[in-house]
């Protein structure tokens, strides 16, 4: 039987708003914590991205609040400011059924006077990261005294950033009898030691799956040269219908180069990386958010911070060095049972990555053969002729005819002029092509670990083969010959060898001793 948002013991509130937002039953992770985290248990969810981490501890932190007391009631600890900001305005939109409810939320980057006065001003819920919150608690601008819940989202990431200082001394601040929740995609030993050291009884609610990626996810990958990529990328881009994707780079020259690159070709894109300022980081995402923007290329500060709908495609146009930052970085797209695509470039010793990555996923990536010039202009040409013909059926253009007569009259035919017409159309749409190395090498859809094992196999049994022909067939031909030259008797040759057999079983018996005179004995 399948569970309902109603079986979860939320208020009707609360249900107003998940039915508002078009939730109609509640994911795995949220139908087995949220009644856990009503009933005051310490917690540890672990599911995959995408999966409605949010909600699972948002809808029961707002349930939990005392909106008569004006006070900071709720704090959720985030590893970046992007997600930081996410994460508020998802609680803000799940909490806007209720009356006098409000948050906010405080990260680096961002002037902290305002900050300061919506906290003077009084708020319910704080959403933060690691390093600012320490600066408010300095300043004493802001007061753990009575929070009552404390969650830590992505605890794994904020780790690795070097937020382990900071995150210990957050917990210390709290009151003993502070309810705590662990939410993660994924969960290392230094996260089990933390919540070990401060929440020794939490429980955990992890998501079985076969694979740590959404199934909605299309994972594939292509064997590309570095001074290929660009090539290849802009040739997949083209072979996209709606090519809205976020391109994932390990370095920010990285992603300035792609950056510049792809907007000389045509494309509208934008990037975010650390060394852009918060305020040019919100405003390139509200662009791509709404759709201004087709393409972002990022490092991973955006893997975890970025909660946009409609991502069709990922790439990884440099593989990360980590399989959790593959894991994240694919979880941009799929998201909310929606299908998703990720595309990845390797080549050379990239393989034996992958090949941890897949490992770590429990799932095959599987290797795509370059798409030819000639299949991305026939794609084009394609979606020239699906456009029309959709406009066609809309009737939604204006009446041409007259001009279409004018050209009649200058003894040109109806298909020259429709030719003519569809060829300029099909022009705006094209781009410079590039002939690349691979578009002349075979392709071979087995992996490349595979590859190398065959071709190693076949060229070792060659060489044992040879071995064989140049010391055991020519031996015996010499056999041969030396039983011609003695009538058929092989004495000569094994007096030959026994001879060299000797000498050699001498020199190795004689072999680092020292030399001494013959007919000469040493006296004592």
């Amino acid at each position: 039987m399948d569970t309902k948002f109603s079986d979860l013991g939320l208020s009707p509130q609360l249900l107003k708003a998940i039915e508002a937002m078009g939730f109609e039953q509640p994911s795995p992770i949220q139908a087995k914590t949220i009644p856990a985290i009503l009933g005051g248990q310490n917690i540890v969810g672990l599911s995959q991205t995408g999966s409605g981490k949010t909600a699972a501890f948002g809808l029961p932190l707002l349930e939990s609040l005392k909106l008569e007391n004006k006070c900071v009631q709720a704090l959720v600890l985030c590893p970046t400011r992007e997600l930081a900001v996410q994460v508020c305005e998802e609680l803000q939109r799940l909490g806007s059924v209720l009356e006098n409810f409000y948050a906010t939320s405080v990260y680096g980057g961002a002037p902290i006077d305002r900050q300061i006065r919506f906290l003077k001003k009084g708020v319910h819920l704080v959403v933060g990261t690691p390093g600012r919150i320490i600066d408010h608690l300095k300043r004493k601008t802001l007061k753990l005294g009575v929070v009552e819940l404390c969650v830590l989202d992505e605890a794994d990431r904020m780790l690795d950033m070097g937020f382990k200082d900071d995150m210990e001394t957050i917990l210390d601040a709290l009151p003993n009898d502070t309810q705590k929740l662990f939410f993660s995609a994924t969960m290392n030993k230094n996260v089990r030691g933390l919540i070990k050291a401060f929440s020794p009884d939490a429980q955990t609610y992890q998501i079985e799956k076969r694979t740590l990626t959404v199934e909605s996810i299309e994972q594939m990958y292509y064997e590309v040269r570095n001074r290929s990529k660009i090539e290849v990328l802009t040739r997949l881009l083209d072979m996209e219908v709606e090519p809205k994707g976020i391109i994932f780079c390990n370095t920010k020259q990285m992603v300035e180069e792609v950056c510049e690159v792809l907007a000389l070709r045509g494309y509208i894109v934008d990037r975010i990386h650390g060394d852009i300022t918060q305020i040019n980081r919100e405003r390139v995402i509200k662009r791509f958010r709404e759709g201004k923007v087709e393409l972002l290329v990022a490092t991973d500060v955006a893997a975890r911070g970025l909660d946009i709908d409609a991502v069709g495609i990922v790439f990884n146009y440099d593989l990360p060095y980590d399989p959790e930052d593959y894991v994240h970085r694919i979880g941009r797209t799929g998201r909310a049972g929606n299908h998703g695509k990720s595309v990845t470039f390797v080549f050379g010793k990239d393989i034996h990555r992958l090949e941890l990555i897949e490992r770590y996923i429990k799932q095959p990536i599987q290797r795509m053969k370059i798409p030819s010039q000639e299949e991305v202009e026939g794609k084009l040409a394609d979606s020239v002729l699906l456009k029309v013909r959709d406009l066609l059926e809309t009737k939604k253009f204006d009446n041409y005819e007259h001009m279409f007569d004018r050209l009649l009259e200058t003894g040109n035919s109806a298909g020259e002029i429709t030719s003519a017409l569809l060829h300029m159309l099909k022009n705006q749409d094209s781009r410079e092509r590039e002939t690349i190395t691979e578009d002349s090498e075979p392709f071979s859809s087995r992996p490349l670990k595979q590859r190398r094992k065959e071709s190693e196999g076949g060229r070792s049994s060659r060489k044992r083969k040879s071995r064989f022909k140049r010391f055991g067939q020519s031996r015996q031909s010499y056999r041969t010959k030396d039983a011609e030259k003695s009538g058929g008797r092989h004495d000569g040759y094994h007096e030959s060898t026994s001879k060299s057999k000797r000498k050699r079983s001498k020199l190795r018996k004689d072999k680092g001793k020292p030399r001494r005179a013959k007919g000469k004995k040493f006296e004592a």
